[in-house]
């Protein structure tokens, strides 16, 4: 890749998905230029249709920018992304937004180290709905400088900033909001079901227990869905928040952290897998909690 002259403005972004259309989004609003990038050609055109530059690979998204951020749904997609930016300039931060394993973010930064290029840790808490809000919070962990660069782009496209410190306080961070996710999405669905056996009118339920002690923001996000039965709107899915969990327990195993709490949740959200719901709204474990088939 050729080193071409970095661009105030400009903006790479890699992974065009429900997260990051959405960020992407609010940074051209804010004045960016964002070129983005996606496996998927559809997620491109998209993106040139809201008026966005487009890249053939990474290493073009990065090109004459000087933060990268990334939104990717795997560790192999992580991995396929950082030997593409193995030849960007040293100058580019690279804005990791992924939820994925501490470890493999590790070595991801390990490896654009070794090329000169900076990475910070900085998964993202909120929904796809709430990424197209704007109402974002961001877990940022990494060197000084790097954060400074990117300030102006997480302010863009985020609600709020946490300077976590040290790289890998964010992964931390967003394992312990994740945590509280999981399992108060299925105490939400719980309660919501219970309500309903007791006959109680569940819209009386949100309006009354979502002003009170009791409520939750999973309650409030999800609440309405549950009632609804609506496990089709866009958000976060049962696929989705079983990653999460299995990457929360598996670091929960190996540091000695018990999680009864989280393992006794995440049965719900296998069973939504096997029951064909993974790319529902993870709202539907209110279903698998009925045993209902709507």
């Amino acid at each position: 890749m050729s080193k071409t002259s970095v661009a105030s403005n400009a903006v790479g972004f890699i992974g065009l998905g429900v997260m990051g259309s959405a960020m992407s989004t609010h940074l051209m609003g804010a004045g960016f230029a964002v070129t983005g990038y996606d496996i998927d050609p559809d997620r491109l055109a998209e993106h040139r249709a809201r008026g966005g530059l487009v890249a053939d690979d990474p290493a073009g998204a990065a090109a004459g920018a000087s933060v990268v951020v990334t939104s990717l749904p795997s560790v192999a997609a992580l991995h396929a992304v950082v030997d593409g930016l193995a030849g960007a300039a040293p100058t580019v931060t690279v804005v990791e937004t992924s939820t994925l394993p501490l470890e493999e973010k590790t070595r991801a930064r390990d490896r654009l180290a070794a090329h000169g290029v900076t990475m910070l840790d900085c998964p993202l808490s909120g929904t796809g709905a709430q990424a197209a809000r704007k109402d974002l919070v961001a877990y940022l962990s990494g060197g000084d400088a790097a954060k400074r660069r990117a300030a102006p782009v997480l302010e863009a496209c985020t609600r709020r900033t946490y300077d976590l410190g040290p790289f890998g306080n964010g992964m931390k961070m967003k394992m312990v909001a994740n945590l509280l996710v999981i399992v108060h999405n299925v105490a939400a669905a719980e309660a919501l079901y219970f309500a309903e056996r007791a006959g109680l009118d569940l819209s009386d339920v949100l309006e009354a227990v979502g002003d009170g002690a009791g409520t939750s923001r999973m309650f409030e996000l999800r609440g309405p869905l549950m009632a609804a039965g609506d496990y089709d709107a866009p958000g976060a899915t049962a696929t989705v928040l079983a990653k999460d969990g299995g990457i929360i327990v598996d670091f929960a195993a190996e540091h000695d952290i018990p999680v009864p709490l989280l393992t006794a949740s995440a049965g719900f959200y296998r069973a939504a897998i096997d029951q064909g719901r993974g790319a529902q709204e993870a709202a539907c474990v209110h279903a698998i909690l009925k045993g209902s088939d709507r």
